[in-house]
């Protein structure tokens, strides 16, 4: 199925957790039969986004552009294609940036980024001779050449005219994952220290161990991402049988799962309630909820009889709604 090569993308590779569901008709593409899709959730807005999408269309448009193939059954006769059409875009890269990023820039997870180590020399000051400081150097591209060699995707910030505290920064914003800092303190106990981009977090590590504890530590860095991004998910994808406790969890800047009948109208009607006067962002539009998808898997099963939020039909299943980009 489709959406669970698009979860894999999101999860395995941008360490980031997604619901996989249905569409519902008010949502679904234009003359399919059906949509299915991976939602993501932005807790810094308290908005979901969709990651994906892949379209049943059936043989609705194989028979308005008359696309036929020979029936290998029934020699002779003709019969319409059936089509589909899904693939994965940028937008991709706009929902890593906004689930994992913060106040000082990009956070990449190691799978994807371009560079995984910035390797930068520190402790250069004016009483530093000519050849400490090219022995510095020379450890740094050591370094670098060492952790190319074992597929480690690393670069070396030899610049000379910025200093270090410059770099920390630069490299920050960019979200590279680990900065290995190095200076001739470091060269002399044969050690160095590395900075995790996601917590912030000082490791000192012999020089040694470098390409072992450096893998070990990539890879804990995308399931820390990973692991943060599901509890905030979880924690802010909610359950509501009534419009009363739906509106009071929308408001608190969640997703919420609640008893549907499918039906447009009441679509219509669940987006135009939940409208609002204030803003979850300035200069957003204000905007009610709309349905995510209708989750293959719901956070419960739904009674037989149940009503949907609209109190006018017997709901058909639970339908993920929320305010979305």
């Amino acid at each position: 199925r489709s959406s669970d090569l698009y979860a894999r993308v999101y999860e395995e590779l941008l360490a980031i957790p997604v619901v996989k569901g249905r569409k519902t008709e008010k949502e679904k593409f234009a003359g399919g039969d059906y949509t299915t899709t991976v939602e993501a959730f932005i807790s810094a807005s308290g908005r979901a986004i969709q990651g994906a999408t892949s379209h049943h269309l059936g043989q609705n448009f194989s028979k308005m552009f008359e696309i036929v193939f020979e029936d290998p059954k029934t020699p002779g006769e003709k019969q319409y294609a059936f089509q589909n059409s899904w693939g994965i875009t940028t937008r991709t890269i706009g929902v890593l940036t906004m689930v994992h990023g913060d106040n000082m820039g990009l956070i990449l997870p190691p799978r994807v980024a371009c560079v995984q180590v910035i390797i930068i020399p520190c402790g250069i000051t004016n009483t530093l001779s000519e050849e400490d400081k090219e022995a510095l150097y020379k450890k740094c591209t050591e370094y670098l050449n060492r952790l190319r060699n074992v597929n480690i995707r690393t670069r070396a910030d030899l610049r000379d005219n910025y200093s270090p505290g410059w770099k920390f920064n630069h490299w920050e914003l960019k979200g590279v994952p680990i900065r290995l800092e190095v200076g001739p303190r470091d060269m002399k106990n044969s050690q160095f220290v590395a900075v995790k981009r996601d917590t912030g977090e000082k490791l000192t590590i012999a020089e040694n161990e470098a390409e072992p504890k450096l893998k070990d530590l990539l890879e804990t860095i995308h399931v820390n991402l990973y692991n943060r991004a599901a509890e905030d998910l979880k924690s802010h994808m909610v359950v509501a049988n009534t419009m009363e406790e739906f509106q009071k969890e929308l408001d608190s800047g969640k997703i919420v799962q609640i008893p549907f009948c499918g039906e447009i109208e009441c679509e219509d009607w669940i987006k135009k309630t939940t409208a609002r006067d204030q803003d979850l962002e300035p200069g957003a539009p204000s905007m009610g909820a709309k349905s995510l998808c209708i989750p293959f898997k719901p956070l419960c099963e739904l009674q037989s009889g149940a009503k949907c939020v609209c109190n006018k039909n017997i709901a058909k299943f639970y339908t993920l709604f929320g305010r979305s980009y």
